[in-house]
């Protein structure tokens, strides 16, 4: 569906094109995979961009898969029925340590700097897709509780229900394919591949 990151970025910023040159914009990547594709979108709409930190609460035994999600601000979403099999001492020591690489990864990819004022801020949250949208669920989540104006949750990919779930949580969704047979974010990449830290330090020096 995509070649890369890069392109599905530059698709979904045309479609946001309503926005471009808007003064109250904010663009807000969701690290790593985020912020190529943030990175067209917030350029092509001549907007701030920055990022939020937000880490997926991985299973113990398939890090690949989660149960939801923590904010960089302490804001948590917590899928109970994935839960249900974790005891609270495990769900806790997962939080600690997320929240620990949270603050690594705000060191080095913010520089320490402190997520921008979003008070009365159209907010654009942007992700490479959202699969089964827990860290998309947490940004808002701390976005509504800094005083947001509008909250606009935008990606090249969902699944529809998941799709269905966010845009109740936003105020407004954005999504380029909702595959029918949709399973994982990286289906619809041809080039698919994770994000250095490198490579996101990068991007965020050129605008």
């Amino acid at each position: 569906m995509f070649k890369n990151r890069r392109e599905a970025g530059k698709k979904l910023a045309i479609a946001l094109e309503r926005y471009k040159n808007k003064e109250d914009i904010i663009v807000l990547a969701l690290p790593k995979g985020g912020i190529e594709v943030a990175f067209e979108v917030a350029k092509y709409l001549n907007a701030k961009f920055s990022l939020l930190i937000v880490r997926k609460l991985p299973f113990p035994d398939n890090p690949e898969a989660g149960f939801g999600a923590v904010a960089e601000d302490g804001s948590i979403y917590i899928n109970k029925q994935s839960s249900q099999y974790l005891s609270k001492k495990e769900i806790n020591d997962i939080i600690f340590a997320q929240k620990n690489e949270i603050k690594r990864r705000i060191s080095i990819l913010r520089n320490g700097e402190p997520l921008p004022d979003i008070i009365n801020k159209t907010v654009i949250l942007v992700d490479d897709g959202i699969a089964a949208g827990s860290t998309m669920r947490a940004a808002i989540m701390l976005c509504r509780k800094r005083g947001a104006k509008k909250i606009i949750a935008a990606t090249p990919v969902a699944g529809r229900d998941i799709a269905e779930q966010i845009n109740e949580l936003s105020d407004e969704l954005v999504i380029l394919e909702m595959p029918y047979n949709f399973h994982a974010v990286a289906q619809v990449y041809a080039n698919w591949y994770d994000v250095s830290d490198e490579e996101a330090i990068d991007l965020l020096s050129r605008l």
